[in-house]
């Protein structure tokens, strides 16, 4: 599968990142799955990226004891219930679906954490931007494979348009 998106949207998650670093940024990305586009491929097509507010506390997911939990919003993020819902309802009046999770990793690699792999869902895209010293260096996509692993998602990059803020029909 591919994420069809625009430039301006890939700069709207890079520009949430570098606002937010030293901390991870989240945020939705809303669209639709097209199971076979004009060439025949299979696509998420990206409509609207949310930004949302980091909502990890160390009471999200007591159970982890890993290092990372000293400094738990620069090394996880979580996406509250309320915002994911709110979201989904707006996507659906929309005739749009959640798509996919955006977040960013302050001075890492834009590859997927175990944690990441640990809460993911199928069929989600995870665009993952690295931010070093607060510039946005890297981005890449992720989707997991039918033994819950990550794997590289191609990301199709069209030049930004007005037609990127309108929902399209399938």
């Amino acid at each position: 599968m591919v994420l069809a998106l625009s430039a301006q949207q890939l700069a709207a998650m890079s520009a949430h990142a570098e606002r937010v670093y030293p901390e991870e940024c989240c945020g939705l990305l809303v669209g639709k799955i097209l199971l076979q586009n004009e060439e025949g491929e299979s696509q998420k097509r990206l409509i609207e990226t949310v930004p949302l507010d980091n909502e990890w506390t160390a009471e999200v997911f007591p159970e982890d004891t890993s290092t990372a939990s000293a400094q738990p919003k620069r090394r996880r993020y979580s996406i509250s219930p309320e915002d994911m819902l709110r979201t989904q309802r707006q996507a659906r009046e929309q005739g749009l679906s959640i798509i996919g999770v955006y977040h960013s990793h302050p001075d890492h690699e834009a590859v997927p954490s175990e944690c990441d792999r640990a809460l993911a869902w199928p069929e989600y895209a995870y665009v993952i931007v690295s931010v070093r010293s607060g510039q946005a260096v890297d981005v890449k996509n992720w989707a997991l494979d039918s033994t819950h692993q990550f794997q590289p998602e191609v990301m199709r990059i069209s030049p930004s348009s007005a037609r990127d803020r309108m929902p399209v029909s399938a």
